[in-house]
């Protein structure tokens, strides 16, 4: 591994992509805690952190193989999009059965054992809290939230939006206030 310290990630990448597997393993370990900060920022009930970093690591694994210089993105922006969007997938797939095991939900569809009622209160739930944000959040805030929550970067959303990273990381933040103040 010594002979890797001086090597760029980008030519460890394209060295890894042919086939090296100890330039693999250096970016793997290059990489192992910042997967671990990331996954530390989110929670999955019932899981364990090193689960989300369990998917990270898988996140980062398919970043090497799939990192193209010529896109324009360092590797490790884009390691860190592959990361977060693999564990934000996961959170996203993960539901609850009734014994307790992870499996993937899909939210249009009623959960086993679920009646009719209850699948229609589900429904004015999820439409009841999209009522919520678009009457307590301005509308910036409101799309800056969505995509948040569908696992886009500061950066992303800025170019998404049209404006200033420091804009996006403020409006979140207002978000998160008022929404807060309001689910306690």
């Amino acid at each position: 591994m010594q002979e890797f310290r001086a090597e760029t990630d980008e030519a460890l990448a394209e060295r890894a992509q042919k086939g090296e597997g100890a330039a693999t393993e250096e970016l793997l370990l290059r990489y192992k805690n910042a997967v671990r900060s990331v996954a530390r920022k989110y929670f999955l009930a019932g899981a364990e952190t090193d689960d989300l970093v369990q998917e990270g690591m898988i996140g980062l694994y398919a970043a090497i193989g799939d990192y193209r210089p010529e896109a324009g993105k360092s590797f490790k922006n884009f390691a860190y999009l592959c990361v977060t969007r693999r564990i934000v997938d996961v959170l996203r797939a993960a539901g609850r059965n009734r014994s307790g095991e992870l499996e993937p939900l899909d939210p249009d569809l009623p959960a086993d054992g679920d009646t009719p009622e209850e699948y229609l209160i589900s429904g004015e739930s999820r439409a009841e809290l999209h009522m919520r944000l678009t009457r307590e959040l301005s509308d910036f805030e409101f799309r800056v939230v969505t995509y948040y929550l569908d696992g886009m970067s500061y950066a992303e959303i800025s170019e998404a939006t049209g404006k200033e990273v420091k804009s996006v990381d403020n409006a979140l933040s207002r978000a998160r206030r008022k929404l807060c103040g309001h689910l306690q």
